[in-house]
């Protein structure tokens, strides 16, 4: 590494360059991951709370099962909840409408379901259950009226922050989900059940005519969540893409600038393998400086925009794009290693001059 250290301190300027270029496009990686993931959660993190280990959907004709299509007669459910295997079955509703507050109004997303699962549920009919985002949209707390499609709710607690399709959940129970959305226009089935056990999966939704899939899996029946989630993974893999290629073309110019000081070195005996690790020892000190800055500033900017952004800051949107850049930037310099490996010794000593 005695070269590579040189080359750092003789030409700071370039290598400062470079370090900022990886920096910049590692603040765009890791804010873009952040971002995906506080959207992911706005739109899915009360599928992924709903109980069971499969999630049972009803397909319309030939296509695709969604939760915005899906309806479960209550055959379907008892033929469910007589399956062997099954161990437990919950039906649960969803609709989406606008409730308003004692000084707020806005778009939530109402979840019918029997109270004692994991998803919290009021145990009576004029009573429901806000998330987080809930009572802060309608600005209600516990004890206070809630009012959807001109019935008044009393809240009952108020739980974690989850949503549903970009709008924060509402739970009440099977009854009173049912009433409303008859009133709302819609035919008072369930959308969606949560099945625990061991059964045949296939075999019952095959007899009955539905879909089950694990709880991750389910997420591609929203619409939204494909389409959103796909174009951001995009642009996040485009990122990566173009951060091996810059790292690529600098360090392969730099190498080609280097190639009569390679030579001099492998005339003095120096092998091929250890300037190989002498040049991506180099790349590694820049890469690992450029990211580093990258994902401190990638925090800094998260935790001052949490409160106005759907930002998640944790390990994989910050620590996971790290790493995959630093390999993927390794990548690219090692690439680059061609004038490293088939340099000749005689050039140095001026035989091609």
């Amino acid at each position: 590494m005695y070269v590579a250290w040189r080359d750092l301190r003789f030409a700071r300027g370039r290598f400062a360059l470079i370090g900022a270029v990886v920096a910049l496009i590692t603040l765009l990686v890791g804010f873009l991951s952040g971002l995906t993931g506080g959207l992911a959660a706005q739109n899915v993190s009360a599928v992924l709370a709903l109980p069971g280990d499969r999630l049972v959907l009803q397909p319309v004709g030939d296509a695709a099962a969604t939760f915005a299509d899906s309806a479960i007669d209550d055959a379907t459910v008892t033929a469910w909840r007589e399956a062997p295997g099954v161990e437990r079955v919950t039906a649960i509703g969803i609709r989406q409408t606008r409730a308003e507050g004692p000084s707020g109004t806005g778009g939530v997303a109402l979840f019918g379901l029997d109270e004692g699962t994991t998803f919290p549920a009021p145990p009576r009919d004029d009573e429901m259950v806000l998330s987080s985002g809930a009572a802060t949209v309608l600005n209600a707390s516990v004890g206070e009226r809630v009012t959807v499609a001109g019935s008044p709710y009393t809240v009952s607690a108020v739980g974690a922050d989850l949503s549903y399709s970009h709008t924060p959940v509402v739970s009440l129970t099977p009854a009173a989900w049912r009433a409303l959305d008859e009133r709302l226009g819609g035919s008072g089935t369930a959308t969606v059940l949560a099945v625990s056990g061991a059964p045949a999966w296939d075999v019952v939704a095959a007899d009955t005519g539905t879909i089950a899939s694990t709880p991750l899996s389910s997420l591609t029946a929203l619409p939204t969540f494909r389409s959103e989630i796909g174009s951001l993974a995009l642009m996040i893999a485009m990122l990566f893409g173009v951060s091996a290629l810059v790292v690529g073309a600098f360090f392969t110019v730099w190498t080609m600038q280097r190639a009569g000081d390679i030579a001099v070195l492998k005339a003095l005996g120096a092998s091929t393998a250890a300037l190989v690790r002498d040049a991506l020892g180099q790349a590694l000190v820049v890469l690992v400086l450029g990211v580093g800055v990258g994902i401190g500033l990638t925090a800094a900017l998260g935790a001052f925009a949490g409160g106005a952004l759907p930002f998640v800051l944790s390990p994989l949107t910050t620590l996971a794009p790290a790493v995959v850049m630093i390999a993927l930037g390794l990548i690219g310099a090692a690439v680059s290693l061609r004038t490293v490996t088939t340099s000749d010794p005689l050039t140095a000593l001026g035989s091609t001059r």
